[in-house]
């Protein structure tokens, strides 16, 4: 069944913070260099003030964390015809099916997925090559992101297909029939993962986001990474204080 306009245009908005494309419509222009960058964040809008004062903020160096005995994260996506999405910040596809993960019997649906070079968060002050973030809600307005860390090995299948109509220009949109989708085929074989709250990465920054990232990440080739960062360029948020957060990582 395919969810509500109005969700699926929540998805294409959500890496932007304020709805608008680059380039286009009425969110203030941000972005990762210079006076447009992280560390003015803050200075740009009001809206995006909680990037500079917010205590919760993501992305984090995950340390040597607590182990716990967490639920386990059940994965219930179906396949979704290829919409995909240059927003000027990332390439971000949009999912309209219904996806889902539930972890301790609540139900996030998957909004959109999308990617960063290098990895926003790190493990032991250490990037991975890229990292994926799978962005779900809850029907509550509760958000949740499944991290998903990429390192350079063998090409990834699901990737090439994605790739293959990565749109060149910044506001640009394909949805391509022919094409389908599984989001299950990019996660790790071993769910393993940290848990932790933060927010979102980009303007305005929101806090109050939950936050799986997985232990084990996949493969991408080193041309699938440098055919991203020819479109995108790098566009990695440095990482935040944990201000006495605590992450607990799966037994």
């Amino acid at each position: 069944m395919i969810r509500s306009t109005m969700v699926a245009t929540f998805a294409v908005s959500l890496t932007l913070g304020t709805g608008a494309l680059a380039g286009g419509g009425h969110g203030t222009h941000w972005g990762y260099e210079g006076n447009e960058g992280p560390e003015h964040w803050a200075e740009l809008s009001k809206e995006y003030a909680t990037c500079g004062t917010g205590t919760r903020q993501s992305p984090i160096d995950i340390p040597a964390a607590i182990p716990a005995k967490l639920p386990p994260i059940k994965f219930d996506f179906e396949h979704a015809t290829l919409e995909i999405l240059n927003n000027g910040h990332t390439i971000q596809v949009n999912h309209d099916e219904d996806s889902s993960i539930t972890v301790n019997g609540e139900q996030f649906d998957l909004l959109q997925f999308h990617f960063h070079t290098p990895s926003e968060n790190t493990v032991a002050g250490k990037h991975h090559d890229m990292e994926l973030h799978m962005v779900h809600k809850s029907a509550k307005g509760q958000l949740a992101v499944v991290g998903i860390f990429m390192k350079t090995g063998k090409e990834n299948a699901v990737l090439s297909n994605i790739w293959a109509h990565m749109p060149k220009q910044a506001g640009d949109k394909k949805k391509v029939s022919s094409v389908r989708i599984h989001p299950a085929d990019l996660l790790p074989a071993d769910h393993s993962y940290s848990r932790f709250n933060g927010s979102l990465t980009t303007p305005p920054c929101s806090e109050g986001v939950k936050w799986f990232v997985m232990q084990n990440p996949i493969e991408v080739s080193a041309e699938q990474i440098k055919k991203f960062t020819g479109t995108v360029s790098e566009n990695n948020r440095p990482v935040q204080p944990l201000n006495g957060r605590f992450v607990l990582t799966e037994l």
